[in-house]
């Protein structure tokens, strides 16, 4: 069924009027008569049954309207949505990113989004976890890759990204450097680090636990903010803390090595963004993601 002849057989469907099914798509009576019945020749059975006075939809008339006309909205409203997103997807879109973003997706992700928004320019801001969700909330990103778990009700957690193991980082000459793993029990009495500000209590908890899996205490020491700042203060001694496996990759220096940890979970990074504030250029970019991510045959692992 071509689509002019669809739009005539729903309009004709709830007219049950020629002329007025005429005057609705700009043609002549006789064009709408033709087109119907060519539609019917197609099918092979009549799909109104008409007199000089009326015009009645056939058994087989209505069975087809009701099956065909969902299926048209729906078409209608996804073309209006892309042609909406076509027109709007223009201007700048803020991506914040904590730690190494979208990791190895990240380049296959603004490609993408770049190929089908071309007129779209993307700024990248990297946040940090003394307040990983303030500059999502402050309107300062759009949109924000980050760790999870993320459990706010004003925010919307969409495609996993990257899910990867979690080491241990300690100074050189720790006692526990040179091992092939470790477990988190083995960690009671060491010390690990605070969060400065506003991160949330859950979300610390889970990247840096206060203690063991039996419940014996992890001591906590002196907050810190950044990433380069728990690098330094491992470097220099101070604590040693859990960190996900990628920072050996992007965030390593000299007097930091890292042992993987085989009793604590894999950490997702996700893409969030503000469950009231999407528009067209954040859907655009979430589908983009999400696209990526299923052209990678899942999230990215280290």
């Amino acid at each position: 069924m071509e689509r002019h002849e669809l739009e005539t057989f729903l309009t004709l469907a709830e007219e049950l009027h020629f002329g007025r099914t005429a005057e609705r798509l700009l043609l002549s009576q006789a064009r709408v008569s033709q087109t119907v019945k060519k539609l019917e020749r197609k099918i092979g059975a009549p799909l109104f049954e008409r007199t000089s006075r009326v015009v009645r939809m056939s058994p087989l008339g209505r069975q087809l309207y009701e099956d065909v006309a969902p299926l048209h909205a729906q078409m209608e409203q996804a073309l209006a949505r892309a042609k909406d997103a076509a027109r709007g997807v223009e201007g700048e879109l803020k991506v914040g990113f904590l730690g190494s973003g979208a990791g190895s997706l990240t380049a296959a992700v603004l490609a993408t989004f770049k190929e089908r928004c071309p007129r779209c320019e993307v700024r990248m801001r990297e946040t940090q976890f003394q307040d990983p969700l303030g500059a999502l909330r402050g309107g300062e990103v759009d949109v924000l890759f980050t760790c999870l778990p993320v459990a706010e009700p004003d925010l919307t957690v969409g495609p996993v990204v990257i899910n990867e193991p979690r080491v241990l980082a300690m100074p050189l000459g720790h006692p526990l450097a040179g091992r092939t793993s470790i477990s988190l029990e083995e960690l009671a009495g060491e010390t690990f680090f605070g969060v400065v500000n506003s991160a949330p209590a859950y979300w610390w908890d889970f990247h840096v636990p206060s203690r063991t899996p039996s419940g014996r205490e992890i001591h906590r020491g002196q907050a810190v903010s950044t990433f380069q700042e728990l690098m330094t203060l491992i470097a220099t001694g101070q604590g040693i803390s859990p960190v996900i496996a990628s920072v050996e990759t992007y965030y390593s220096r000299p007097d930091v090595t890292f042992v993987p940890i085989h009793d604590i979970p894999k950490a997702d990074v996700a893409l969030i963004w503000r469950t009231e504030g999407t528009n067209s250029r954040t859907q655009a970019f979430i589908r983009a993601v999400e696209d990526t991510v299923t052209a990678n045959g899942g999230p990215a692992e280290f």
